[in-house]
């Protein structure tokens, strides 16, 4: 079972006996359950994620309501009911909610969305801060034409507003830069420096009034990307939950890193 796998693999990492460790182990099995990641071939490292994180929700999930059952068998329903969360979910999901106005009423609904990754897009090809991203995913949006609603209050397809906020923000919220985009029928890379803060980062423009949690954030991993759409390389830097230092994780070399060089041209995915 994968999860088991990946138990294994983060046992290996805690243990600090070898100078780096090889997830071959984990990958083979993972790729059974997922052909697609099985091939020696560039894949996304986000879809790769969403993939890794539903797979152990899964796991983790069916454990958790096997252990409450046994130690409550009368429990029922009331097991069930809780059996959908997860150490995963806990960590890493979060919720946004849609507020869709209707400019022919003004009657206003909101649709609830679960998400464990946040896909931000790029609003420029040159520089810009990971704030602009958040506001270019948060903005005020038109729904016209054939984004048109069908809107609940007066009946018929109108044109809306909608206008994204977090409820709930998660524990750890990861961002997916969305460097790879369509122009004119052909996808390419966004090589846009994103420049993006190490610590004290605040979401609380983003929240919804129901949300009363503490909002600023401090990073703790960077997914890179290095080269283009058919041929590329992934590396990652990641601070020690301890010592509070970064290393860069290279295939077979890691280092230890100033925190300068956290900020990259090349982050992918961004966690927090």
């Amino acid at each position: 079972e994968s999860a088991t796998a990946f138990g294994c693999l983060m046992s290996d990492m805690w243990l600090g006996e070898f100078d780096y460790v090889s997830p071959e182990a984990f990958h083979s099995v993972f790729g059974k359950r997922y052909p697609a990641f099985s091939r020696r071939t560039q894949h996304d490292a986000q879809e790769f994620l969403i993939c890794v994180l539903d797979d152990l929700h899964e796991a983790f999930k069916e454990v958790r309501a096997q252990l409450q059952e046994r130690q409550s068998p009368a429990a029922g329903a009331s097991t069930r009911s809780i059996s959908g969360t997860s150490i995963i979910t806990q960590l890493f999901e979060g919720q946004l909610s849609y507020a869709i106005r209707c400019l022919k009423c003004t009657g206003l609904s909101d649709r609830p969305e679960s998400f464990t990754i946040l896909s931000l897009p790029i609003p420029s090809t040159s520089a810009c801060s990971l704030q602009d991203c958040l506001e270019c995913f948060f903005q005020l949006d038109m729904l016209t034409r054939n984004n048109q609603i069908h809107c609940y209050w007066c009946g018929g397809n109108q044109d809306a507003t909608v206008k994204a906020s977090i409820t709930r923000a998660p524990k750890i919220i990861i961002f997916h830069l969305k460097r790879f985009a369509w122009e004119d029928k052909n996808r390419r890379k966004l090589s846009t420096t994103v420049c993006y803060p190490i610590n004290d980062l605040d979401l609380s423009p983003y929240l919804s009034a129901s949300c009363h949690k503490t909002t600023e954030y401090s990073l703790c991993a960077v997914v890179n990307h290095a080269g283009d759409l058919d041929y590329g390389h992934y590396t990652a830097f990641c601070k020690h939950s301890v010592t509070e230092h970064w290393y860069s994780f290279d295939d077979a070399q890691v280092t230890k890193i100033p925190d300068s060089a956290v900020q990259a041209d090349t982050a992918y995915l961004l966690f927090y």
